[in-house]
């Protein structure tokens, strides 16, 4: 198979997956948040860092450093998997023992044990990080989808059964631990890797020098991520944290499913590609067809915001809805963050990713500093426009990689921006007349004038993306 058809057939699975995945998972997030009270999901919101750090540090980077290794033996896939679960267990037990000291800093007491219950995900996923990170590399999404939704669907259930059941912010913990468990006893018994006890040093060694740049790029990453729900839990109530954080992830939830379907395919297509004029005319390509969709999508949900969280979560939920808006436009340049960087990890050059991770923290702790004095709406804010300012280092530096200039980038976006603001307000102006007392009507009234005048203008006025289109349906 070429690497076109491998990379649409990836495209297909990976959509098909993360479709069905998220659809579920968004289906269980509505039940659970009709179930339980938003200061239980803030609890979760408090803890996500330390699951997230837990991650980093057990996988190193160096399921990144497999993947674009052009020959990796099962030396390499051996020696990354017995570093995995070593480090997993040690910084397991590291939590385990501060578990105390993260309930006394936000004084919950109840998170002693959850912490303790909850960081078992990452020992968890050590088991299959490998696995993963193998069929990624040989491009076989369509296994990845037959393992990840029997698994979703196993943690649903327990998620859900336990919040009937009266279990609170328990059904939450349970939820993430019976999914990772369920996924990582399915690659284990469903396919023919199996790791040799081994570490080679040389392999290590060579994975250790790419991976521990990524890992602390993703460190910062996951730690600058979480830091607003830090913030928001110390000073703020645990229901604060729970409005912010189900803004964050309804905001979070469209552009991570379209950018990763793209992402998770790109990434190894683009590790094959051996000219920088391919890369770029590649990595041009995908920017467009990820935004003229994501564009779209984003400003539909901020026009039609405050009726989807009051169908969808019910009337508890609504404080979350400001949150939504200003964090959806952060959203719409999200994908082109991550493209970006994929050039620096295809490059090899995660001295540089990890160079742009730092200086983009600093201007991102600056804003929260600068902004946390005047209250939530100001830190909300904030994100949003250093998630612009993000955005641009990222360009400028992996640019100047494959000689794709900001200007050029700006220039091959700008006009898909342009559609998407300008249909923006003139539906901002028109819904309120289309106004009726039922919700879904209302919410399907919105979609439909936006995106009939949003295809409108993109087929009268930017006709390369759907040469873009026609193209990789041709082929």
């Amino acid at each position: 198979m070429s690497l076109k058809q491998q990379a649409i057939s990836g495209v297909i699975w990976t959509f098909a997956q993360q479709f069905s995945v998220q659809i579920i998972n968004f289906g269980v997030q509505i039940v659970l948040a009709r179930l339980l009270m938003p200061e239980m999901f803030g609890l979760i919101a408090m803890i996500n860092i330390f699951v997230s750090i837990g991650q980093m540090l057990m996988d190193g980077g160096m399921t990144t450093s497999l993947i674009r290794t052009k020959n990796a033996d099962n030396k390499d896939y051996s020696t990354v998997f017995m570093t995995n679960l070593s480090v997993s267990i040690f910084v397991y037990l590291i939590v385990f023992v501060c578990a105390p000291l993260i309930a006394d800093f936000y004084d919950q007491a109840i998170l002693t044990e959850i912490v303790r219950v909850f960081a078992l995900m990452f020992v968890i996923n050590a088991f299959s990080a490998v696995h993963v990170a193998k069929l990624t590399k040989e491009m076989n999404f369509k296994k990845q989808m037959t393992f990840q939704i029997p698994s979703t669907v196993i943690g649903a259930i327990t998620g859900v059964t336990l919040a009937l059941m009266g279990y609170g912010v328990w059904s939450l913990v349970w939820l993430n631990l019976a999914q990772v468990t369920a996924l990582s006893l399915q690659y284990w018994l469903m396919t023919d890797w199996r790791p040799s006890f081994i570490i080679d040093k040389s392999k290590l060694k060579y994975h250790f020098n790419f991976g521990y740049k990524m890992t602390l790029s993703g460190l910062l990453d996951r730690i600058y991520n979480n830091a607003y729900n830090i913030v928001i839990g110390k000073f703020f109530s645990p229901a604060q944290v729970g409005f912010f954080y189900q803004a964050e992830s309804m905001r979070l939830f469209p552009v991570n499913q379209i950018g990763s379907v793209l992402g998770k395919v790109t990434y190894p297509m683009f590790a094959k590609i051996e000219t920088d004029k391919e890369l770029k005319n590649a990595c041009k390509k995908t920017m467009k067809l990820v935004l003229s969709v994501a564009i779209p999508v984003m400003f539909i949900l901020i026009l039609v915001a405050d009726d989807l969280f009051l169908l969808v979560f019910g009337e508890k939920w609504m404080p979350a809805v400001p949150y939504f808006k200003i964090l959806a436009i952060a959203s719409i340049v999200r994908p082109i963050s991550g493209y970006n960087l994929n050039i620096l990890k295809v490059k090899g050059r995660s001295d540089l990713f990890l160079k742009v991770e730092v200086i983009k923290k600093i201007l991102g702790v600056a804003a929260i500093a600068i902004a946390l004095p005047f209250g939530i709406m100001p830190l909300v804010i904030s994100l949003t426009v250093v998630s612009y300012l993000f955005v641009m280092v990222n360009m400028i530096v992996s640019g100047r990689l494959i000689n794709y200039k900001v200007w050029e980038q700006l220039k091959d976006i700008s006009l898909l921006y342009l559609i998407g603001i300008i249909v923006g307000i003139i539906c901002f102006f028109v819904l309120p007349y289309t106004d009726t007392s039922y919700l879904i009507a209302n919410i399907l009234i919105g979609t439909t004038i936006y995106g009939a005048l949003y295809v409108f203008s993109v087929l009268s006025f930017e006709k390369q993306i759907i040469e873009v289109i026609r193209n990789l349906i041709r082929k």
